[in-house]
Order: structure tokens, then sequence, then C-alpha cells
């Protein structure tokens, strides 16, 4: 009998030993029995309860339940079950949670007001559903923002490929002088070009940001997409400061000369021309020029370059929580939008919709025909001397100004 005694104690201590060492080396999940082999015989039954004294070495994740969820009536508790056997688990607490509820956070709130808030609050913008801030601002991007704004790009653009292919660019009636009038210092040109060239820039990394994933994602395939967007999502951001000197310059530059007038009245009531008959007289810009200087550069400039820098976290006295960061973001698409639209319409008129508007920016100078035709009233102050032709240092060094001749007076 006491060789039997032995003979037990000496296996539940070899059986024990063994598993535990099976544990370290193979981890299993807790409270998983691997099955034994079917040659395998039957484990004694103090082998199998010694690892219970061992403790968890390892556990797969995928294989883990909460205690909780082991009761067949799990489905079935109430809240106050659930809250005793779960703390914190349970429909008033998650209602809670959704509704933007600020719970606990080592931060200070004046550094980080939302530290406590796993979910943002309740909210409806302008085309969204009352629901949370976060899903709110991918109802207006996605359902508005997205679709319009391309709408908006698409038909400006075919509006303005009609107009070219059925009107044609807008060339001169008469004939060239070879008398060149300085339109732009190179001053101004310098200013317009950067301002432009950094407009650009943000244009068409905008677009690849917001519409890249409808038509470059297909071709280029996600990785090479990926970085495409984030090289031009860091351009982008260090562009955007430069855009907001030269839009600075821009709008110290030229505002004095597309200051309204009256005559900007019959000019918009002709519709400049366009449609049939006589361009009306205008000043060294036109109505259509101030518009767009006005409206696009000042008004919708100023927005966009203020949410810009809202979102870049460049102005100061903000906390810049996610919900500010949203309203930022569609106020900015939005006017950013709008002023592409407008700044189109204003690139075919320079480029291709008039004959002689993209060689007054590069070279700075126009023919005297060009000028008497397009902006009658600054060409009759140049020539009755109010205004010289040469306005730039260089050119007054190099000759000095004197009156342009009109056709039927002497030079």
């Amino acid at each position: 009998m006491r060789q039997v005694l032995h003979a037990l104690v000496f296996a539940a201590v070899f059986g024990g030993g063994a598993v535990a060492m099976a544990q370290g080396a193979n981890p299993v999940a807790a409270g998983a029995v691997a099955e034994a082999p079917a040659t395998a015989s039957p484990a004694p039954a103090a082998a199998v309860a010694a690892p219970a004294t061992g403790g968890i070495r390892s556990q797969n994740i995928f294989e883990v339940k909460p205690e909780a969820s082991a009761d067949p009536n799990y489905l079935n508790q109430t809240n106050g079950e659930r809250q005793r056997v779960q703390p914190g688990n349970n429909a008033p607490m998650w209602r809670q949670v959704s509704g933007g509820l600020t719970g606990f956070s080592s931060l200070p709130a004046s550094e980080a007001p939302e530290a406590g808030n796993l979910i943002q609050g309740f909210v409806k913008y302008p085309g969204s559903l009352y629901t949370n801030a976060g899903e709110a601002w991918r109802q207006v991007r996605n359902n508005w923002i997205i679709p319009y704004g391309a709408a908006l790009l698409f038909v400006t653009l075919l509006a303005l490929a009609i107009f070219y292919f059925t009107r044609g660019p807008i060339g001169l009636h008469g004939q060239e002088t070879g008398r060149k009038i300085e339109r732009f210092t190179p001053f101004e040109r310098a200013t317009h070009w950067s301002n432009a060239i950094a407009f650009v820039v943000l244009a068409i990394s905008g677009i690849v940001m917001a519409f890249g994933k409808f038509f470059l994602l297909p071709v280029l395939g996600g990785s090479l997409f990926g970085y495409l967007t984030y090289a031009l999502k860091t351009v982008h951001n260090f562009v955007g400061p430069l855009f907001v000197v030269t839009m600075l310059f821009m709008v110290f530059t030229f505002i004095r000369s597309n200051w309204p007038r009256k005559n900007d009245l019959d000019w918009i009531r002709k519709g400049g021309g366009l449609f049939g008959g006589e361009e009306p007289p205008s000043d060294r810009f036109n109505a259509g020029e101030k518009v767009v200087f006005w409206g696009g550069v000042l008004f919708l400039g100023s927005i966009v370059i203020g949410s810009g820098l809202f979102l870049d976290k460049l102005l100061p006295g903000f906390v810049y929580t996610r919900g500010q960061m949203q309203i930022a973001h569609m106020i900015h698409a939005v006017a950013t939008l709008c002023m592409m639209a407008l700044i189109m319409g204003h690139i075919y008129i320079g480029t291709l919709g008039m004959k002689g508007a993209y060689k007054a920016m590069r070279t700075g100078y126009v023919d005297e025909t060009w000028a008497r035709e397009h902006h009658a009233l600054w060409y009759n102050d140049i020539a009755a001397g109010k205004i010289p032709a040469e306005r730039s240092a260089e050119a007054r060094a190099a000759a000095p100004a004197s009156g342009i001749r009109i056709e039927g007076s002497p030079s």
C-alpha cells in the first residue's frame, strides 16, 4: 500500500512539472485544454489540476472572452446587473460617452479640453443629420462638399471650354501700332506671379487630396497614391503661409487700381462686351477684374487664409478642438472651391480668352491699340499725360516718359 501511495505522489509531482514546462515553451490560451493525441493514455486527474497554481503565462487575445459573457443569461442582464459584473459596460454609460460626456483626465482643461471626451457631442451642421459632430462633419464633406465642389469646378471648366470653341479668343479690331505702353512694372509682375504660382500649387494639391481617390487612386494604386498625397499635403502646409505673404503684397500693390467707379456699372450691364457688341470703356482694370480682386482675392482669399492658418494651428489664442477644426475645414473647403471657380475664369481671360493679355503680364507691355480697345479710359489718361506710359524706374531711367501719339494728332 505504501508503495502505491509513493507512486501516486511521484506521478502528481512529475505530471505538474511537465505541464508547467509545456506552458512556458508553447503558449496556449488560458482556460483552453489541449486535446491529447488519440494514441495517448488519459492523464491523471492530479496532472490536469496542477497548472491552476502556476498562473497564465500567455494568451491568445482572440480566444479571450469577458468572464461575464460566459453567463448563459449575459444578453438578458439588466443594466444594474451588468454594472455589478462589468462596471462601465452598460447602456447608460455608453449613451453618455456617445453624447459627449467629459470624463476624467490628468491634462489641464485649458490645454486639452477634449482629453476626457471619447466621442464628440451631438450637433447639426448645415446639410447633416443631428448626430455626433464627427459623423456630422463626415456627412457634410462626403455628401455636399465633395460632390457639389467637383460639379462646380467641372461646370466652370466646361463653360469656359464651350465659350472658347464657340466664341474664340477676344482679338483686336484695329492694327497694332508697334508703340508700347507699360501695363505692369517688374515689381507688379513679380508680385502677381509669386501669388499665382503659390495659388496653383495649393489648388493642385488640394484637388488631389479632396478628389484624388476618385481619379488617381485606381491608376496609381494605394501605395503610390499614399506617398503622393502625403507629399502634397506637406507641400500644401508649407506653401500656405507663403501664399499669405504674396496675397498681402497683391492687395497693397493693386488695390488702388481696382477701386470701384461709376463706369464699372455700365461695363457689368453690357457684360463687358463678351456676348456681342463693342467692349465698354474701362479703367486700367475693368469691372470683371475688379470683381475677381474684391470677391476672389480679398473676400474669399481672406476666408481661405484665415481658415487655412487655423488648420495649420498657426493662429495664437486657440486650443484647436476637434469641433473647431471640423468647422474650419468646411469653411476652408467651400471658400476655396468658390475661389478656384472664380480664378479659373480669370486664368482663361488672361491666357486663351484674350489675345495679348498673357503677354502683358509676361513682359509688362501692351500695344497702344490693345490699351485703347480694352481699357479706353486708362488709355485716355495716358494720352492726356495724367498717367505716365512708362512707370517703372528702369524705364524712366532709360527713356524719359512722354505723351503717346493719338491717331489723327501729331506725335
